[in-house]
């Protein structure tokens, strides 16, 4: 049996890792409950893998009876590999999902119990999003689109990983009409087949009853296992949690690694909250706080720490990094407008060498057409970590596409028939009825005018809309874009919709703004066609291209990932934070602001030596405003001055000259964490962190961040 300090010493020795003296408690903790808390590149997996190795060269269990759960199939394979590569001669233990591990008990349990059962996710005869369409239009005489159906698939699985009763389900915030409605004929739908109908989350829920219920089928489960390791834990749902609790109960012994400042999936069901009780349900638990940074330079992780104070409910770790500083490490770049954002990135881009990795992330999956678009006509590759599946085929692209086909000729019923709801006139589905049964090969304008019974007001705006098309025939594509946007009447048509079925405006403006930059520059309707359909296929190619040195990701998709450069764009307000996180901030529910404060978090930390925020004045002709998080991160970098503040019956008593104080701290060695200071206007306080640059002090209750030089050169600290 090996030691400790062979398995330390052997892999210094033979891959060159040397682990921290935090990341060695992590390792060796091995005899109850551990809360390992790994800030942004601190080597979590590194200390995982290792203590793997540690279980099992030093501590004789058997690969076999380990089980380690991670978040995704990408983490549990990248797990296997990096621990083959560190461990080349041991037997592999078990690595899994959360969902895997629950499909496995929940399939025994139907089995024992001789029920039948089908999973409906991307199964041809049942599938769960085709249940959920033809439920959505039974109840709303609609039909889903592609974004309510996303919204609508989400919302279903908050509720069944929160565990959230039935009679609860209306209260759940959800742009998709009837939606709890919609849910409740899908859950009767599931039951009332032959068979029991099973979506990925229901397994989760299977599995937790059958703990519950089945004592014989858990204890045969906790025997199975002697220690249980979890990854990404602050993603994690409550459900999730419940499985891994109830397994671990006998003997208690689970390694729970998680950061809580980069849980960013709440939307999806994850119970940050969880971790930060983790104390209440397993009260002998070590916490282990790995704040050592060994990714970024010195001022993205001190700023990117004082950033990450902003949010009150999380561990009061201090991430810090014994790495250089470098040169221009966070640059603050305002634009004009939002136009100028990606040829910005491109003229940037151009300047680099291919060995330098880029990333360029952004809040929303719709930022990345245009820079696709960009980087295209640019000549430079890039690699796409989730690609905007909908884009392409969304309603707004196809109706710019069939007014576009309109100009060719009016004749055509059918896809005028497509679009006729969204233009000038208010044309009524009795209307468009009355001239589909005429089939005369003329105008679909004409047989309007000839045939529907009109209101006096649609007479004029039908003639318009004729000669609109009519003079359309030709134009560039930019041009059509926009007549069809404005003086055919689509984006109050827009408008409307987004009124009535909860639709998000700006997400719709900004699908027409992408076509426009698109369009720019192009001579034919048919060569925008055609550029449409080629984006397309360079999108969906670029899953090939990997090793590209130039990554296009979401904030959400780039945690667990590094770069050397990462340019954060599209930083406005309303955009992150969303509208929907500040006025829920204002109603006194922090939640989701705080969680944005982590995605920003995220999106931070992802670089090593150079971080670029993007920001801008103006979007489609209106003044827009730069993210709260950006003013935030330029006040950390160079804070503002503070200048005590005088009564009026000092101010005859103070000299116009900075008056020498003796007892004034001039040092910054002189400056400890958890020392007492008195500050010449804000009184007596605590130091609580510490950076290059800055110093966060509290004072009665409230932290300030102050600028060390300011502090020192103007003699406003003492010791107390």
């Amino acid at each position: 049996m090996r030691t400790k300090e062979d398995i330390f010493w052997g892999k210094q020795k033979k891959k060159g890792v040397a682990l921290n003296e935090v990341q060695r408690q992590a390792v060796v903790n091995t005899g109850g409950a551990l809360l390992l808390l790994a800030s942004p590149g601190a080597g979590k997996t590194t200390t995982i893998i290792m203590k793997i190795g540690y279980l099992l060269e030093v501590k004789g269990i058997q690969p076999a009876r380990i089980k380690a759960v991670t978040f995704s199939r990408a983490a549990a394979e990248e797990m296997k590999t990096r621990f083959k590569r560190f461990f080349p001669t041991l037997a592999l233990v078990d690595f899994s999902t959360i969902h895997s591990l629950a499909f496995e008990v929940a399939r025994e349990h139907f089995r024992k119990n001789r029920l039948n059962y089908q999973l409906i996710e991307g199964s041809q005869n049942q599938d769960k999003r085709h249940i959920l369409r033809e439920i959505f239009k039974n109840v709303t005489q609609e039909n889903i689109t592609e974004d309510q159906m996303d919204e609508l698939t989400t919302y279903i699985s908050f509720i069944k990983n929160k565990l959230i009763l039935q009679e609860k389900w209306s209260e759940i915030d959800c742009n998709v009409p009837a939606a709890a409605e919609i849910m409740r004929k899908y859950e009767e739908f599931k039951s009332a087949s032959d068979k029991l109908l099973l979506d990925y989350d229901d397994m989760l829920i299977y599995a937790n009853k059958a703990f519950d219920q089945d004592r014989e089928l858990l204890g045969r489960y906790q025997q199975l296992y002697d220690y249980i390791l979890t990854d990404e834990s602050q993603d994690t749902s409550l459900v999730q949690h419940y499985i891994i609790e109830k397994l671990v109960r006998k003997h208690g012994k689970l390694c729970v690694v998680a950061d809580d400042d980069q849980s960013i999936y709440s939307w999806r069901g994850a119970e940050p909250s969880y971790l930060l009780n983790f104390k209440n349900v397993y009260p002998s638990a070590t916490i282990l706080f790995m704040e050592q940074n060994y990714r970024s330079s010195k001022e993205i992780v001190d700023t990117a720490n004082v950033f990450i104070k902003r949010n009150k409910q999380r561990y009061n770790k201090n991430m810090f990094t014994h790495n250089p500083a470098a040169h221009k490490p966070i640059i603050i770049h305002s634009l004009t407008d939002y136009k100028n954002q990606a040829k910005y990135l491109i003229e940037e881009i151009k300047k680099l060498d291919h060995s330098c990795k880029i990333a360029v992330l952004y809040r929303n999956n719709s930022s990345s057409i245009i820079l696709i678009n960009e980087l295209d006509r640019a000549g430079i590759s890039c690699y796409i970590k989730d690609e905007d599946k909908r884009f392409f085929s969304h309603w707004v692209v196809e109706d710019i596409l069939n007014f576009m086909r309109l100009t060719y000729t009016d004749k055509r019923i059918d896809i005028f028939e497509k679009i006729f709801t969204k233009v000038s006139g208010y044309i009524t589905k009795q209307q468009m009825e009355a001239i589909k049964k005429i089939n005369n090969n003329e105008s679909v304008f004409d047989n309007l005018l000839k045939y529907a019974p009109l209101q006096e007001y649609q007479l004029k705006q039908i003639e318009e809309c004729k000669e609109t098309i009519r003079l359309m025939k030709g134009m560039a594509p930019l041009a059509v874009i926009c007549t069809i946007r404005r003086k055919l009447g689509y984006e109050k048509a827009l408008e409307r919709m987004c009124e009535r079925l909860g639709f998000r405006k700006d997400y719709l403006l900004g699908i027409l703004n992408t076509l426009e930059e698109i369009a720019a520059g192009l001579s034919s309707m048919e060569d925008f066609a055609s550029r449409l359909k080629y984006l397309e296929t360079v999108m969906k190619s670029s899953k090939n291209n990997k090793d590209s040195w130039v990554t296009l990701s979401t904030f959400h998709s780039a945690k667990g990932l590094e770069f050397d450069r990462v340019y954060m764009i599209d930083l406005l307000e309303g955009i992150i934070p969303t509208r929907s996180d500040i006025e829920q901030k204002k109603e006194g529910k922090p939640e989701a602001m705080e969680e944005a404060v982590r995605l920003f978090y995220v999106g931070m930390t992802r670089a090593k030596t150079h971080l670029e925020l993007l920001t801008y004045d103006k979007r489609d002709h209106e003044k827009v405003s730069e993210s709260e998080f950006v003013a935030s991160v330029r006040n950390i970098i160079s804070p503002p001055v503070v200048i005590p503040k005088i009564n009026v019956k000092q101010r005859a008593k103070v000299s116009p000259m900075v008056s020498y104080n003796s007892n004034a701290i001039k040092n910054a060695n002189q400056l400890k964490i958890g020392s007492l200071i008195n500050h010449q206007s804000f009184g007596r306080g605590k130091i609580v962190s510490i950076t290059s640059s800055n110093i966060d002090i509290k004072f009665n209750g409230t932290i300030k961040t102050l600028s060390i030089e300011i502090c020192l050169t103007k003699g406003f600290l003492e010791p107390a």
